[in-house]
This record gives structure tokens, C-alpha cells and sequence, in this order.
């Protein structure tokens, strides 16, 4: 009884079917994800070429989104990925990422909440503990600085509200706002958190630096306190 194995390698594949030559013939967004990811791959494992090997790996961390989440190590655990792959893989997701901040000078500017969500999202999104940082604005609300702050649960008898304000003291700061991150996925408001913008604000009142905003990031979507009707003024 005669059995054809399943192909494996791309050159396997019909060419008119293969990733590399569809980018080059229609450009890149014209790929599925999982194409993308099997010109990263280059090869397939026996019975799975490189294309469904990628949509293997997005299938098992749920997206594109949950393999820019999961720990690099994680990632290498997977059935034909191993440490080069994963290294390729991450070294990909981030340089999307960096192509994405590198835009003229006046993209660094805060014009709304989404704009500073924009500078974060996608590092932030993907940690896997809560960290507190704070943008630093000039007059013009140009982002000066992205300074880190706390690392772990954000509540008020851990918070210091002081040492929020050290960076924009140091560098004549007009304006902070403050970003942390839910690991959960989920941005919604703590009581917490509202307790801790509260005492923020009447700290930048009394140090005269204004506090425009405090931002949390969930997974693929943020929170404004301010436009959750928290008094910012």
C-alpha cells in the first residue's frame, strides 16, 4: 500500500503557494500571519511545513499578540522551534515594534490618551508583572522620557507617591502621566488604582507638576482615569 508523506518543506509546496514568492510577487500585507511567520521559520518539521508549523504556533498561544506575551523559553519549547527560531521570532516582534515608535518628532507628542497608550501598548501588554512608569512632558507635552518606577502590585501602602515625581523634578518636567499594566489582560480600574491617581494628583498639585493622566494597559486596550471621569485638575 503506497503512502505519500505530508510535505514538509516549503520548496514542497506548489510556487505559486509559497510564502516567499507571494510577498515578492503581491508584498507583504498581502500574507496571512501564518505566512509571515513561515518566512521566519524557513523550514517545517516531518509532516508539517513551515506554514502550518506557524499556524501550529499561533493557534498555541493564542495569536500573534500571545506569542509576543509568552517567555522567550516558553517559545522554545515548542515541536520544530528550538532556541534560533524563537531568537528570530522575538527578534521580529520587536523590531515591528520599534518601526512603529520610529516616526517623526511630533508623533512624540501627547495629543490624547491614546497617543501615550501608543508609546507603551505593545511592551507593556506583554509583561508578566505589574510595573508603574512615567511619562515625562515638556510645556509643548513632547515626551522627554519614559522613566520606570515600581515593579509588582500597585496599591496604596506599597506605593511611595514621591518617587513618582524624582525623574520630573530632576528634569524640570511640566507634566508626567502615569502608565501602569494589568497582567491579567483586563484594564479595568482597581480601587486600588483609583486611590493611588487620587494621591498622585494632590502630590503634583503641591510640587506643581501637572499629572494629565493615569493610563492602564490591558491586552490590546487601555484605560484613562481621566476619561473614566477621575478629576485630573
Amino acid at each position: 500500500m503506497n503512502h505519500t508523506p505530508t510535505t514538509y518543506r516549503i520548496t514542497d509546496m506548489a510556487e505559486s503557494e509559497r510564502p516567499r514568492e507571494r510577498l515578492a510577487k503581491y508584498g507583504a500585507s498581502n500574507l496571512t500571519t501564518p505566512e509571515l511567520l513561515a518566512i521566519l521559520l524557513r523550514v517545517g518539521v516531518p509532516g508539517e511545513n513551515a506554514v502550518q508549523v506557524a499556524a501550529r504556533l499561533l493557534d498555541a498561544f493564542g495569536g500573534i499578540t500571545g506569542l509576543h506575551r509568552a517567555p522567550f523559553d516558553e517559545v522554545c519549547t515548542q515541536h520544530g522551534i528550538g532556541p534560533a527560531k524563537a531568537a528570530q521570532i522575538k527578534a521580529a516582534l520587536e523590531l515591528g515594534n520599534r518601526l512603529r515608535l520610529a516616526k517623526p518628532d511630533e508623533s512624540s507628542t501627547i495629543h490624547s490618551p491614546q497617543d501615550a497608550a501608543d508609546l507603551v501598548q505593545f511592551e507593556m501588554s506583554a509583561l508578566e508583572q505589574e510595573e508603574l512608569r512615567v511619562l515625562l512632558l515638556d510645556t509643548r507635552n513632547h515626551v522627554m522620557d519614559v522613566v520606570p518606577v515600581y515593579r509588582g502590585s500597585l496599591n496604596t501602602s506599597q506605593v511611595r507617591v514621591g518617587e513618582l515625581f524624582k525623574a520630573a523634578i530632576r528634569r524640570n518636567a511640566a507634566a508626567i502621566i502615569v502608565v501602569h499594566n494589568h497582567p491579567s489582560g483586563d484594564p479595568t480600574p482597581s480601587p486600588d488604582d483609583i486611590a493611588v491617581t487620587r494621591a498622585i494628583v494632590q502630590a503634583g498639585k503641591l510640587l506643581d507638576v501637572s499629572v494629565l493622566d493615569h493610563l492602564i494597559i490591558g491586552l490590546n486596550r487601555h484605560v484613562s482615569l481621566k476619561e473614566r471621569g477621575v478629576e485630573f485638575n
